[in-house]
């Protein structure tokens, strides 16, 4: 009798144990770049976060190995080949209209505000809007300022850039270096490091971190201009069926480590990383620095007044109102953090 109650108390608490093992949630997360990177560790953060509010009812499952190339990670998480994971808007040239107006030349000389205020005018005027249709918004987010760099000479003009090959990520920047008559190439971050060292590229336009994080030794040069020549907008998002499967207590926890939760830990991790590569790497290889000259600033901005009223027109016609307003409020939220 007491072998039968011993077992049967045994196979009950075996029982719970499974139950509460099955009742876990976790999610899968890809990440497209290296560990080290501030993606990376950004998103690390934020799943070691998930774990902890939640007493340990959700956990990620970091993946080894990424589930697609990074210009096809909307899509992944949006059909469910990974639950969690982040993405550049402007690898997919033309579906995005409204996220463009966080890549624009000069808005801030640090992650953190440019992140921060972005989220800010996100909430308050694209996500109504259906931006991002098909996966549940975490966060939205910028790098640090965007700079010249290359392997061959002082880029002091539009003219010096024009004689050499870029690999620019997309966006805004695609865009306006046309207009400016360089030879760009639209790539992915992480083809850099190839495309610089066999030679096929003499250049990319980076935020600081990324002559460290992607190794890319052959640097010698860099320009910068105040406020950055540009930015990047990215999207921290989850499988929306994975999030709907929750229970309202565990949807809470998600939901307070959204929004400018999810842009202040990316900009922090990334101003982090931008400070560490200029006395890190960079200094260790020698990048010679120069700020563009006001001739050089007004060269762009005489291009980008265009592309901002292109910007105007399209999202208006995407349902945004009074875009110009928007942009106006963004900056003046960008100055406001900082």
């Amino acid at each position: 009798m007491k072998f039968r109650l011993a077992s049967a108390a045994i196979l009950a608490s075996s029982l719970f144990v499974g139950a509460g093992a099955s009742a876990q949630t976790v999610f899968s997360a890809s990440s497209w770049v290296a560990p080290t990177h501030p993606l990376s560790v950004s998103q690390k953060q934020w799943c070691d976060a998930l774990e902890k509010e939640s007493a340990g009812r959700m956990k990620c499952n970091i993946l080894p190995k990424m589930v697609s190339a990074p210009p096809g990670t909307f899509d992944a998480v949006r059909d469910g080949l990974a639950d969690i994971s982040f993405t550049v808007d402007g690898y997919t040239p033309g579906r995005f209209v409204n996220t463009q107006v966080a890549e624009f030349p000069f808005l801030g000389d640090n992650a953190i505000a440019t992140s921060v205020a972005y989220q800010h005018i996100y909430s308050k005027y694209f996500a109504p809007l259906g931006e991002h249709k098909g996966v549940k918004v975490l966060g939205v987010f910028t790098h640090g300022p965007g700079i010249i760099f290359n392997s061959k000479k002082p880029v002091t003009h539009a003219s010096d850039a024009a004689s050499l090959k870029w690999r620019i990520g997309g966006g805004n920047i695609n865009e306006l270096t046309k207009l400016l008559g360089w030879n760009t190439t639209l790539k992915p971050a992480t083809e850099a490091f190839e495309l610089l060292s066999t030679g096929v590229m003499d250049g990319t336009l980076f935020p600081d971190e990324s002559v460290s994080a992607f190794k890319l030794s052959m640097i010698k040069h860099a320009t910068t201009f105040p406020g950055g020549l540009y930015n990047t907008s990215f999207v921290f998002m989850m499988n929306p069926a994975k999030y709907d499967a929750l229970s309202a207590q565990d949807k809470a926890v998600v939901d307070k480590l959204s929004g400018e939760y999810v842009a202040r830990t990316y900009g922090v991790n990334w101003e982090r990383a931008d400070d560490a590569s200029v006395n890190g790497a960079q200094k260790a290889q020698g990048v010679a620095r120069i700020q563009a000259s006001e001739a050089f600033v007004n060269e762009v901005k005489a291009k980008q007044a265009a592309l901002e009223d292109k910007w105007v027109a399209a999202a208006e016609a995407k349902g945004l109102k009074n875009a110009r307003g928007v942009l106006a409020e963004f900056r003046a939220e960008i100055a406001k953090i900082k």
